[in-house]
């Protein structure tokens, strides 16, 4: 089955988007699907400006959302300052904010250093709440808008190990841990002012950050008997969730954890009893 399935067209017409760690992955799947279904994007990278320009010039040649690309390192506050004004200044206000940006600094515990534990809390972890902290202050400041039944929309990139154990990655397990307990928090916190929180939490996708677990048709076979569905996801299959996360549909939709994973939290090692 083909992954690139069509986006609906102008469901989120009207609204701006930022998206952090967008320039490959998760998160540029992300931009492209929010930019077809009508949205202005804001592409945010650390790294590799050739290719968040890329995007945007690409996303600007589809006839969706406009898109333009902002440098921000998600672990510097300053920077995040920094970013959601030019995002405003360029868009007028932001509706949606996807705080995707993830690294991982992988190592058995005994050897992991301090400067891969801070280097993961402080992108993974503290980045979504600076990202979140902005967007709830753009969205309580500007007051609601016509585009949206939501003052705004809250979107975070966590994953099956908020829920799954991995050893030789306790830096990065523990991060989604804390993105599903600030979500929640900030959920019941934020949604009086009707300001939606959620998060999608992804299994195996084929993106950059694991390229070594799907690079070969051995890996790829064997990374498939994790995935009961039986195939190793695409950025679109998470894209899809969270464009359709943004939108009225979801209007009743707050607090959630979407698992996108094949059926990955299903165990499948105990489907014959384990």
């Amino acid at each position: 089955m083909n992954a690139e399935i069509q986006s609906i067209p102008k469901l989120l017409e009207g609204q701006n988007a930022l998206v952090t760690g967008a320039n490959s992955g998760i998160g540029e799947g992300i931009a492209r699907e929010l930019a077809a279904c009508g949205a202005n994007v804001a592409v945010n990278y650390v790294v590799h400006p050739e290719a968040a320009q890329a995007i945007c010039e690409d996303i600007n040649k589809q006839g969706g959302g406009k898109a333009i690309a902002i440098q921000a390192d998600v672990s510097k506050e300053d920077q995040v300052h920094a970013m959601f004004a030019e995002a405003i200044k360029q868009f007028g206000t932001l509706d949606i904010v996807c705080s995707n940006a993830g690294i991982q600094r992988d190592s058995r515990l005994v050897d992991m250093t301090l400067d891969q534990w801070d280097q993961v809390i402080g992108v993974n972890l503290t980045g979504a709440f600076l990202c979140a902290r902005e967007a709830a202050r753009e969205f309580t400041r500007r007051g609601m808008r016509d585009v949206s039944c939501a003052l705004g929309k809250i979107i975070f990139t966590s994953s099956v190990h908020q829920e799954i154990p991995w050893a030789g990655h306790c830096n990065y397990a523990t991060t989604k841990g804390g993105i599903m307990q600030l979500m929640e928090s900030i959920a019941q916190e934020l949604a009086p002012q009707k300001i939606r929180v959620n998060s999608t939490c992804p299994g195996a996708i084929k993106t950059p950050i694991n390229h070594a677990a799907w690079a070969t048709p051995q890996a790829e076979k064997a990374l498939e008997k994790l995935i009961p569905i039986g195939r190793v996801g695409m950025p679109a299959d998470i894209a899809r969730v969270v464009a359709w996360l943004a939108s009225d549909q979801a209007d009743y939709i707050c607090g959630a954890s979407i698992y996108v994973d094949g059926g990955m939290t299903l165990y499948p090692g105990f489907a014959t009893g384990g």
